[in-house]
């Protein structure tokens, strides 16, 4: 079914405040089907430069910044979907015009034993307060590892690279963000629990 855009005014007069309120709700919502997006409202469709004609019906895999990325992580959270309705974490996602930024994410299931047939999501851009830092192709792989708990020896295996290689990377990455531990290069990636950092390649 799709939404109407209604008149504010009218909508108003006429006690419609739940299509009101999805439509210019101040946080991107969207409702997907098996990770197709089936509408969105106007603050979700403006935070990645489309209009929701232009979303409606699409795979979702089009706001992120790779078919790779959207694979690693269009899994995560089903789980936790599926035992408890409830999921949330932060993500990097790609506007319209290429650039990477932070959101935040929560979700909510209509159907729980199949978590992503039929859900709704809020998704709240972080840029304000997180803005984006560059990474290689590489280096995302290698902290969205880092943040599944993956050791360096399980990250060489997962990407076919050579141990010392990861080590390497890892070393960079603490410089590159002046911290010295894994903790804290996440802390400062994402600034929330590791477990609701998600993957990024």
């Amino acid at each position: 079914m799709k939404i109407r855009t209604p008149d504010p005014a009218a909508a108003f007069q006429d006690g419609a405040f739940a299509e009101l309120a999805y439509l210019h709700a101040p946080v991107g919502l969207v409702v997907t089907e098996n990770r197709v997006i089936r509408d969105c409202n106007f603050a979700f469709a403006d935070m990645f430069g489309y209009t929701r004609e232009e979303l409606q019906n699409q795979l979702f895999a089009k706001l992120y910044p790779s078919d790779s990325e959207f694979s690693n992580i269009r899994n995560r959270g089903v789980d936790q979907l599926r035992e408890t309705n409830s999921y949330w974490d932060e993500r990097i996602m790609a506007r319209r015009d290429g650039t990477l930024f932070w959101c935040r994410v929560r979700g909510h299931s209509f159907t729980p034993d199949d978590p992503l047939a039929q859900a709704v999501w809020s998704f709240a851009d972080l840029s304000q307060t997180r803005p984006y830092i560059p990474l290689t192709r590489r280096e995302r792989e290698i902290v969205a590892l880092l943040a599944d708990g993956k050791t360096s020896k399980e990250i060489a295996l997962t990407l076919d690279i050579s141990h010392r290689t990861v080590e390497v990377y890892r070393a960079k990455l603490l410089k590159k963000f002046g911290v010295s531990n894994t903790s804290g290069l996440l802390n400062c990636l994402a600034g929330v629990y590791q477990e609701h950092i998600v993957g990024r390649s």
